[in-house]
């Protein structure tokens, strides 16, 4: 298994499933979730609304539609409010849910984005820490779990997360 931290644009991936950083209406919005949307086309809001919504915390899929990737594994991730109303678990949860969901596909190869920190404010670097730590221990049953992100400081940000959850001193 490999777990890989990269630049780059989530719709454009190759692999088996990308995760999208959705909200609880799975109807589409704006940052990632409406660049999925976008690159995806119509099949993807067509299966959305089938769907019912998604409960933060939460991860449900629907075909890739037009994408590269056959499935699209939308994830709820929490707003951040100051860290004391359940965001850490929450957010630990929207990452377990969707390679939970990602086995139930048989899906091999796995990316993410940083779900929760864009509009809904989540610090990137508690979020790294807690995105990285939540994949862990379901990463063995995958080939790849990718972390595709926006920019050399949220890149790095994770990178850390991984290196800390790898030194027991950590």
């Amino acid at each position: 298994m490999t777990l890989g931290f990269v630049l780059g644009d989530l719709t454009e991936q190759r692999v088996d499933a990308i995760v999208n950083a959705a909200n609880t209406s799975l109807l589409g919005g704006g940052g990632v979730d409406g660049a999925i949307h976008r690159a995806g086309g119509p099949e993807i809001l067509a299966e959305c609304r089938l769907l019912g919504g998604c409960a933060t915390g939460d991860a449900k899929a629907t075909t890739g539609g037009r994408l590269p990737a056959r499935w699209v594994i939308h994830a709820v991730g929490p707003i951040w409010r100051g860290g004391g109303e359940g965001e850490a678990e929450l957010l630990a949860s929207a990452h377990r849910r969707s390679l939970e969901v990602a086995l139930e596909l048989e899906a091999r190869t796995v990316a993410f984005p940083a779900i929760s920190c864009g509009v809904y404010g989540y610090p990137t670097e508690l979020a790294a820490s807690v995105a990285v730590r939540a994949v862990q221990p379901l990463a063995t049953r995958f080939d790849e779990i990718r972390f595709v992100l926006r920019g050399d400081d949220v890149r790095r940000a994770f990178e850390r997360a991984a290196a800390e959850t790898e030194d027991p001193k950590a």
